[in-house]
């Protein structure tokens, strides 16, 4: 792994821990030549799956995309690192899952399955996401869906 400080290739594993029900290894890293600590991440690198786009596009299964905009809607709300990783692994995992057959998934099922999480972990970032997610035009749209928030608590 070549340390992202200094360019060397020689490390050693400081840590090792298993996310995500174990489809994902966390490593922590410390190069050999200036001792600086990084962390790298392997999992399995299964057959690549096709999202569908709303203007029937396709295009390959970003995680990064999807971790984006989940890392925005949790922006300052009281998640770690790691609570945000889980969430991600989650929806990543079922959007495999629901891919299976086809080899491919449609946006609105992955933005779906984002909102579902969600709503259930934190109301802020539910509406923060959901108010991109759904496109509000106006403040009554946005007022809306708080509205339904609300009324499901």
């Amino acid at each position: 792994m070549r340390c992202p400080h200094c360019g060397t290739i020689e490390d050693k594993v400081i840590e090792s821990r298993t996310l995500a029900n174990g489809d994902a290894i966390r490593r922590r890293r410390e190069c050999i030549s200036c001792s600086y600590r990084f962390t790298s991440y392997e999992r399995i690198d299964e057959r690549q799956f096709m999202v569908v786009k709303k203007d029937s596009r396709r295009e390959p299964f970003d995680r990064q995309k999807l971790e984006r905009g989940v890392v925005r809607a949790l922006e300052k709300r009281p998640f770690s690192q790691m609570e945000i990783e889980n969430l991600v692994n989650e929806i990543e995992d079922e959007t495999a899952i629901l891919s299976k057959g086809s080899g491919e998934i449609s946006t609105s099922t992955i933005g779906n399955l984002v909102l579902e999480r969600l709503e259930k972990l934190d109301k802020v970032a539910y509406i923060r996401f959901a108010s991109v997610y759904k496109h509000f035009n106006d403040m009554n749209e946005f007022l809306q869906e708080i509205n339904n928030v609300k009324v499901q608590t």
